[in-house]
Formats: structure tokens, C-alpha cells, sequence
């Protein structure tokens, strides 16, 4: 009787399996809701880095593709009629590169097409370029179909064909309040201040580029688009004979 007594002391009853199983349940559920939280932060984490790294990528792309400015002078219209190789309007700016997404500052020069359009489902808008091969003065040419007169000034500027988004556009930035090309004119006049405008429409090159922008959503935790300002270091005369032309 006292072996049996014993025997029956040494067993485990269906009510401690029964504990035993629900506390691993609950330490197992634990466990797995706190890699899931772990999870979870790390993905947020790495978005918002994502995120930052991609505005000051597109940033600095911008610098450079502006840093990059080629001074191509290209027929526009007629025989003989030549013009400095530069589109300056608030929403789209055309110039040529040395600098280029694809091949940085290794491959050829590429005609540059800076624009905006809008976002996804209308809701803000977006910066877009694109990029076409440089060939030479005359291709470029052929996006420059003539002369117009400009009606505020009444100079005569270059009418380049419209620029359109397509399958090889790039984003440079998204969701944007608003973004626009301002050009830094020189002085009308000797010791005079530059004068910031939204429309190119003097012969050769503007002195620096600001691209206002803004996000649409803005959001403290996250790096921001800002307003870029590129100088511009390009001397030369569009009516100027030199050994290159």
C-alpha cells in the first residue's frame, strides 16, 4: 500500500497539464507579439530612412544636373539663326548635361527636361525628368523649332517644343505642395543686385537656378523637400566666336 501511495505521488494530474500548456500558450503569444512589435518598428525605421535618403538623393541630383550645364548653342528656326541652348519657364526647364542619372559624370552629355506635372490622383505634384542623348548642336536643334517674341519684354527668345512624361520619366521628387524654376538675371545696370525672375528670357544662361518646393504632407520625423539653389558657371557669349564652335 505505501509503494502504491507513492506511485501515485510521483503523476501529474490532467489540471497541471492543462496550466502548464496555457502558460506556454501565453509565453509563446508573447513572444511572437513582441517580435512582431520588434518587426514592425524596424520596418518604419527603414522606410523613414529610405525616405530621407531619397530626398537628398534627388537633391543632389538636381545640384549636380544643374552643376553639369553645357553651353550649346543650337540652330533654332531658320539659316542661320542660332540661340543659347536653354528652356527657363516656371514649370520646365530644358538644358544639356554633362551629369546624367544612368551614367553620373562618366557618360555622355544628355538634354535635360525638368518639369512638373501632377501627382497621383491629382493630389499635389510631382518633379519629372527626362533624359535624351546629346549628339550635337544640330539634334538638339531639332526641339527648338524657332523664334518668338517674348510679350513682356518683346525680346526675341527661342519656342521650344512641349515636354511630356513617358515610360523612361523619372521621378525626382513626389508629393509636393507646389515646385517652380526661378532664374537669377544679371542687373539691368552696373552695381546693381541681381534680380530673381520666373521666366528666362535673356540671351545665354541665368547666374544660378532655384527650384522651389515644398511637401504636401509635411511630417516633422522625416527629412523634407527643400528649395535647391544651383549656381550657374557659365560665362559665354551666345554671339561669341570660339575654338570649340
Amino acid at each position: 500500500m505505501k509503494r502504491h501511495a507513492m506511485k501515485r505521488q510521483a503523476g501529474v494530474t490532467l489540471i497541471e497539464v492543462l496550466i502548464s500548456i496555457t502558460l506556454l500558450s501565453l509565453l509563446t503569444t508573447a513572444m511572437l507579439f513582441a517580435m512582431r512589435v520588434g518587426f514592425m518598428a524596424f520596418s518604419k525605421t527603414d522606410t523613414k530612412l529610405m525616405d530621407n535618403r531619397r530626398v537628398v538623393g534627388a537633391q543632389r541630383v538636381v545640384e549636380q544636373e544643374l552643376e553639369g550645364l553645357m553651353p550649346v548653342i543650337a540652330p533654332c528656326g531658320g539659316p542661320g539663326i542660332k540661340a543659347a541652348f536653354f528652356q527657363g519657364e516656371t514649370q520646365t526647364m530644358r538644358l544639356v548635361s554633362t551629369f546624367s542619372l544612368q551614367q553620373a559624370w562618366r557618360g555622355q552629355p544628355q538634354i535635360l527636361e525638368l518639369f512638373v506635372i501632377p501627382g497621383e490622383e491629382g493630389l499635389g505634384v510631382r518633379l519629372v525628368v527626362n533624359e535624351i542623348p546629346y549628339t550635337g548642336p544640330v539634334e538638339a536643334g531639332q526641339l527648338c523649332p524657332g523664334m518668338t517674341q517674348d510679350p513682356e519684354t518683346g525680346l526675341s527668345v527661342p519656342r521650344f517644343a512641349p515636354v511630356t512624361a513617358g515610360p523612361n520619366s523619372f521621378v525626382l521628387a513626389d508629393k509636393l505642395a507646389y515646385c517652380r524654376f526661378v532664374y537669377l538675371t544679371p542687373a539691368a545696370t552696373p552695381f546693381r543686385p541681381e534680380i530673381w525672375t520666373a521666366h528666362w528670357v535673356k540671351a545665354g544662361w541665368p547666374l544660378a537656378v532655384r527650384i522651389e518646393m515644398a511637401p504636401l504632407e509635411p511630417d516633422p520625423s522625416r527629412l523634407q523637400p527643400i528649395t535647391v539653389v544651383a549656381p550657374i558657371f557659365i560665362r559665354r557669349a551666345v554671339d561669341g566666336v570660339y575654338a570649340d564652335n
